[in-house]
């Protein structure tokens, strides 16, 4: 029987989802956080796990190198997930993507383009689309907060948790874009080739479905 590849990501995603394949009995046969393989056996012989970036996972499902995948919400709406099933919604690793900014920042820029930093380009793009707004995209990888703060830019567009990290910097959130949560995809043909199995395991990731 050939296995069954299921891609996560490190980080949140996959201290989050670990624990719900424990209660489904499924393990990994070396800890990823201690390891650096990227291939990992478990207890049950037709599953392994491939360890990638987040932003690979969609990738990698889609063109069926993974057979399944965990991603976040904002990584399948930015790269893409319209070659994907997505049959479930893990309610894991969950967040807000945000516009920000310094207080005011908002009407300040309302006669001219709004220039927004972020690394969600396509997201931003199609949100600011829809409202019929014209912006200036910045795109940035990290450190974010300090665009509005250092006048690089008007507003960023990023992922929140607690909101701690903006109020420390000095930031609001002006709007909520997109509550955000892990996902679990599905390549469309092993939906079709190994439909029995694939289906197995979304079940063993629904929350009451092992206890």
């Amino acid at each position: 029987m050939t296995q069954l590849t299921l891609a996560l990501s490190k980080g949140r995603i996959l201290e989050a989802t670990l624990p719900r394949l424990a209660e489904a009995g499924i393990t990994p046969a070396i800890d990823p956080d201690q390891s650096r393989e990227l291939l990992i056996n478990t207890s049950r012989d037709d599953l392994r796990l491939l360890i990638l970036r987040a932003t690979d996972v969609p990738t990698f499902v889609a063109y069926g190198a993974a057979d399944m995948g965990v991603a976040g919400k904002d990584v399948l709406l930015e790269h893409g997930g319209r070659d994907l099933y997505e049959p479930l919604d893990l309610g894991i690793a969950g967040c807000r993507l945000v516009v920000a900014g310094l207080p005011g920042a908002l009407a300040a820029a309302e006669r001219r383009p709004l220039r927004v930093a972020t690394k969600f380009v396509g997201i931003a793009r199609d949100y600011y689309a829809r409202q019929g707004r014209q912006i200036e995209i910045i795109k940035l990888y990290g450190s974010m907060e300090l665009a509005p703060i250092v006048g690089l830019a008007d507003v960023i567009v990023d992922l929140v948790d607690t909101g701690n990290t903006l109020k420390a910097n000095g930031l609001e959130a002006f709007e909520t874009i997109q509550w955000i949560s892990a996902r679990l995809v599905v390549n469309k043909a092993a939906q079709k080739l190994e439909n029995e199995r694939v289906r197995e395991l979304i079940n063993a990731f629904e929350p009451d479905a092992n206890g």
